[in-house]
């Protein structure tokens, strides 16, 4: 098989599966190209989750590098706040900034979303139908887009003055970091952002609120605080954590079941089954296939293999996934496969922030959404669905619906 050795193309976005399959059977430790750079592609499920607990690959990359910036290239001030959050720290910064962040997650913040998910996926099901077309909605941006997007917000303590400035800058943290609009993005977008996100902190200083980021502001550990960088990059990571895993992971969980209807009518008849159906969907076909860059702060041998210190190396998640060497028969798709040890949401002190969030909207948006329609299906042949080229991702463009 000829595989691309660029991750970022369109061909490889189109065929990852079967690309996956091969380099984990044939060069397990795969050199690649991520646009330009080039990168150490881990596909192994054993290797992926060794890796990401080992200290000899780090997130920083100036400390692999021993100098420099966090990023391979320069960038403007208002951007390298993205590039300085917890996700791009090691210990013992990151367990710092960890402990903080797990204090802002109280029960009292937490102990309703789920009765108030339920009201909110029958309100949009409600406005969905009214505006569809025959019957036919596009789910994602009818439903699968809308849910993070008010979870978030209700999270963060947004204001009805400030929603129409956070949608805003929702769209450009999840639309515009990629493709042709990145420039624009990057230039002219973030700095208006980050000067909004300074100015909902200090709303919140001087009017707290039983919110998220009331908590982040007032959470404090053994005297330390985060300051308000941080809080700003903290507010980037939980958009992202929280909103952008999620909208694609509902839209990939209901494709995946209607292209498999024995385990759609299984889950139907089954609904506790939903916990278990949400792990299976994040292992066959999650929406996310690599994690941030990890950077090699020595000279590292690994599958026979010399990978140089400063090399960036991803570990595919998409791939380890399926790897026959964890996972019993991992073509299959099984609503009540158990144990699912998968590393969807990486693994280690990273393990993905909003992995909590994630599987609640999703297992409530999927049984609203069947209790309502159980006989929904596919608006067009499955054929004419298309990915978005977006490397390390398995998002779709749209998805048509039919709600019988």
């Amino acid at each position: 098989m000829n595989v691309p050795r660029n991750l970022a193309g369109k061909d490889f976005t189109q065929n990852k599966y079967a690309y996956f399959d091969w380099i984990r059977e044939n060069e397990p430790v795969y050199k690649a190209k991520m646009f330009v750079m080039d990168i150490v592609c881990l596909s192994r499920y054993q290797d992926c989750a060794d890796m990401l607990r080992d200290d000899r690959f780090v997130r920083n990359r100036s400390v692999a590098t021993g100098g420099g910036g966090r990023l391979p290239f320069p960038v403007p001030k208002t951007v390298a706040l993205l590039a300085d959050s917890m996700i791009t720290t090691d210990n013992p910064e990151h367990r710092r900034l960890r402990l903080l962040v797990n204090k802002a997650f109280t029960p009292r913040s937490l102990k309703s979303m789920e009765s108030q998910l339920e009201l909110m996926t029958h309100q949009l099901l409600d406005e969905a139908e009214k505006n569809s077309s025959a019957g036919v909605i596009d789910l994602m941006s009818a439903y699968s887009l809308p849910i993070p997007v008010q979870v978030i917000s209700q999270l963060m303590g947004v204001s009805d003055e400030d929603m129409p400035e956070f949608r805003k800058g929702v769209r450009v943290l999840t639309e515009g970091m990629s493709g042709f609009g990145i420039m624009r993005t990057l230039l002219w977008d973030m700095p208006g952002l980050v000067k909004f996100c300074r100015g909902m902190i200090e709303r919140k200083r001087q009017h707290p609120g039983d919110d998220v980021l009331s908590q982040l502001i007032e959470a404090e550990e053994e005297g330390d605080k985060l300051s308000e960088d941080e809080l700003v990059a903290m507010m980037f990571l939980l958009v992202f954590a929280g909103y952008e895993t999620t909208v694609h992971l509902i839209n990939n969980a209901v494709l995946t079941l209607l292209q498999h209807p024995d385990q759609l009518q299984k889950l139907k008849t089954d609904p506790s089954l939903c916990n278990t159906a949400v792990e299976e969907e994040l292992r066959f076909k999650g929406p996310v296939h690599g994690t941030k860059p990890n950077w090699a702060r020595e000279d590292v041998e690994w599958g026979g293999v010399k990978i140089k210190r400063g090399t960036p190396v991803m570990p595919l998640l998409g791939a380890a996934n399926r790897d026959p060497r964890q996972f019993n028969d991992p073509e299959s798709f099984d609503i009540a496969r158990d144990p699912n040890k998968h590393l969807a949401f990486g693994y280690g002190i990273h393990l993905c922030l909003g992995a909590w969030l994630a599987r609640l909207e999703t297992r409530v948006a999927l049984n609203t959404l069947l209790a309502r329609y159980p006989d929904l299906e596919l608006a067009v042949d499955a054929s004419e669905l298309r990915l978005q080229t977006v490397p390390f991702w398995h998002r779709y463009e749209s998805l048509p619906i039919r709600l019988n």
